[in-house]
């Protein structure tokens, strides 16, 4: 019970900053002696109030992005029911041979990042088309098509959407890290919600990844705005590598 507990404190700290916290919880879970759907649910459900804890965190970073949030919100919603869906219709292989390739991918976007995006802002200049504050469909689509692997299995899923926006958004890491904690928090609520219906918890698991993760939250919210563009963006790619080199080894 501690094991899980302290779980939940770091992978609501690292979910409220980077993302990836699933893959502190989840192997957890399993060592516990959890099937491997009962600990997928049971941590997203466990998960949803520590994102809702960094969400709260950061509330001073979403000043002025509400309507950006409400239209991604949409997509992350029809995303996380779409996953949930999918968890327990397809079988396991189904996802976990293309798990792997999205992270890595979406790691090479981060580290790209500076370079990609001002390219893609000197077009639009050169084009004089500005840039859209939503990010437009391309954004829209690939943050929804992202969702519905967030709400699948979870991990990395911060990074994806961190990639995805610091392509097609110009604004700093931190404004869009708190716009990635409401879409975590949207998605893991609506899959959960989906998953109280079908599927069975262990609600002690689910009780102690609550409570750990909303108090890891908050403490990643404190944490996370110090750091710079360059410190944030090293840190994402580092988590994101220990992530992906764990999901090659499962």
């Amino acid at each position: 019970m501690l094991g899980v507990f302290a779980a939940g404190v770091g992978a609501g700290a690292i979910n409220a900053v980077v993302g990836s916290g699933t893959l502190v919880t989840f192997p957890v879970l399993l060592a516990t002696g959890l099937s491997p759907l009962t600990a997928t649910v049971s941590n997203a459900l466990g998960l949803v109030p520590g994102a809702i804890s960094g969400a709260i965190g950061y509330r001073r970073e979403l000043s002025g992005q509400g309507r950006r949030v409400r239209r991604l919100g949409i997509g992350s919603a029809l995303g996380g029911i779409a996953g949930a869906t999918l968890l327990l219709a397809l079988p396991a292989e189904a996802f976990e041979t293309i798990v792997p390739t999205l992270v890595g991918l979406a790691l090479v976007l981060v580290a790209l990042q500076p370079v990609i995006g001002k390219k893609v802002r000197g077009r639009r200049r050169h084009q004089e088309r500005p840039a859209r504050r939503d990010g437009g469909w391309p954004l829209f689509t690939g943050l929804t098509l992202a969702s519905v692997y967030g709400g699948y299995f979870a991990a990395a899923q911060g990074i994806i959407y961190m990639s995805l926006m610091g392509l097609l958004l110009d604004e700093p890491l931190q404004r869009l890290n708190a716009v990635k904690n409401v879409l975590v928090a949207i998605v893991n609520t609506v899959a959960a919600t989906f998953f109280l219906f079908v599927a069975d918890f262990d609600w002690t698991a689910v009780g102690l990844i609550a409570v750990g993760s909303a108090l890891g939250g908050q403490l990643g919210a404190a944490t996370g705005r110090r750091f710079s563009p360059v410190v944030l963006r090293s840190l994402i790619v580092v988590i994101g590598t220990v992530a992906l080199v764990q999901l090659l080894l499962r």
